[in-house]
């Protein structure tokens, strides 16, 4: 799997957060209370979904399955008027990003060990300390094999990380 690169502009994005670990990972739960509210985002730049994660700088650095962040179910907006009750607002910064599009199920964490335990460290590139997020577009499918998402990991050159 070869990544392509982008460069993502800043992002307003509109939705709901959970504080998750690997251990707890409640995404059910999440996505359960954002789908049936989404449409009342009126100001939506996309019906693709953002399923983003806000790790602490340490986070891989020292890791462990219940260290802790936050997940969020969110949708690309052109503002931040109107932010439906119990929701809230994140300014996604923009940067580089090694975007890779995957099939299969999203439960399934092989995709995401080659990203991080052989593309990685094989790529000339690290973890840049900005979210992490997946688009779930018109051909993701929860829970089915043949479902498409993107895959978007904040990089910078190996170089540039002194």
């Amino acid at each position: 799997m070869i990544p392509t690169f982008k460069i993502s502009g800043e992002k307003k994005l509109i939705g709901m957060p959970l504080i998750v670990s690997f251990s707890n990972y409640r995404v059910n739960e999440l996505w359960k209370s954002f789908m049936p509210r989404r449409k009342e985002i009126i100001n939506r730049l996309t019906d693709e979904l953002i399923s983003m994660s806000v790790y602490k700088q340490t986070h891989f650095e020292h890791f462990a399955p219940t260290n802790t962040f936050e997940k969020w179910a969110a949708i690309e907006v052109a503002n931040f008027d109107n932010v439906p009750d119990e929701m809230q607002t994140f300014m996604l910064p923009g940067g580089l990003y090694a975007v890779f599009n995957y099939q299969g199920l999203n439960t399934d964490n092989a995709v995401y060990e080659y990203i991080f335990g052989n593309w990685l460290p094989d790529s000339g590139y690290v973890l840049d300390n900005r979210p992490h997020f997946e688009v779930l577009g018109a051909k993701y499918k929860n829970n089915d094999p043949t479902s498409e998402e993107e895959i978007w990991i904040p990089v910078k050159p190996k170089n540039a990380s002194d």
